[in-house]
């Protein structure tokens, strides 16, 4: 697989990471939020046990999880970083459209308002269908048994969360929220 594919995916993790870390200085103060080590439990850790996972595999030895699932080819890549460009961009994109309303944990902020609009109107958590498709992307291109496990556990995660966000949103917005569900699905439109 061509260097350049993976070095792309290197700088699209930067972009992505370095535009979180900047629109989150600007995101409204919490009224309410979990203690820190539980938020770090069960959301960071989960996300850097899967970017391990992902990550260069020579601790994994020749274990099964070393083993290719798929090819190595330039076409898997272009395939595997396309996916990974459309996740960062819906990531971003809605990321954008919450602005000030976006939090890392589950937490009621001031003034907190309901989205519903641009993306929000196909999948209520479109920040985690972006998410998993750059996760997705990254494993084709990692191409290795290990990289599956890594999208299973974010995948674990974000719908643990997500179900925690969904209980105090409904909290918050009452029947408003439960009519948005009812419309829209969670985070693959249509289905899920």
């Amino acid at each position: 697989m061509s260097q350049y594919i993976k070095i792309g995916l290197k700088v699209l993790w930067l972009i992505v990471l370095t535009y979180w870390f900047i629109s989150g200085l600007i995101a409204k103060k919490a009224e309410h939020q979990e203690p820190f080590i539980k938020r770090f439990v069960q959301y960071w850790l989960p996300l850097i046990i899967a970017m391990l996972f992902l990550g260069p595999g020579e601790w994994f030895g020749r274990s099964w999880l070393r083993e290719n699932f798929i090819e190595h080819s330039d076409l898997v890549g272009t395939i595997g970083l396309s996916i990974s460009v459309i996740g960062a961009i819906i990531a971003c994109a809605s990321r954008y459209k919450l602005g000030r309303n976006w939090s890392l944990s589950v937490q009621k902020k001031e003034d907190h308002q309901l989205i519903q609009d641009g993306i929000y109107r196909i999948v209520r958590h479109p920040i985690y269908t972006g998410l998993l498709l750059l996760f997705i992307g990254n494993a084709l291109i990692v191409g290795d048994y290990r990289a599956i496990i890594a999208v299973l556990i974010v995948f674990v995660s974000l719908w643990l969360k997500l179900k925690k966000e969904e209980k105090l949103l409904i909290e918050i917005f009452g029947t408003k929220y439960t009519e948005y569900q009812n419309r829209t699905k969670a985070i693959i439109p249509y289905l899920l």
